[in-house]
């Protein structure tokens, strides 16, 4: 019987579950405070995570988080392979995903237009 996921996509999640309690309770970085983990994409030889965060107050810079994240990178990334269990922990990369933003503006546009109607 074939497996429901991928190692690597069983590992994403892992990683997505223990870096966001990394970032939560171990960072003390300000940047990183209000930062939340939206997705890992790892890949198939499990050598990069590209990890996307989005910000819960959308005024905030992502570029002041991207660089806070980068700078606790190589912290995560030791803390990371104390957790889970593979021969090389992956590189750990940062993508800003504002996607959540966009639905937002989408769900504002909408309801404005039905306001109007």
């Amino acid at each position: 019987m074939p497996r429901e996921f991928a190692r690597h996509q069983r590992l994403g999640t892992q990683i997505m579950r223990i870096l966001s309690e990394l970032l939560r309770f171990e960072t003390k970085d300000p940047r990183l405070q209000d930062v939340s983990l939206t997705g890992v994409d790892l890949s198939r030889d499990l050598s990069v995570a590209k990890i996307y965060f989005s910000l819960l107050k959308p005024e905030d810079s992502a570029e002041e988080a991207l660089a806070g994240l980068e700078k606790a990178a190589g912290f995560l990334r030791g803390r990371l392979g104390n957790e889970i269990k593979v021969r090389h922990v992956p590189e750990l990369r940062f993508i800003h995903d504002d996607s959540v933003e966009h639905g937002m503006k989408i769900s504002e546009l909408i309801d404005g237009a039905l306001r109007d109607s």
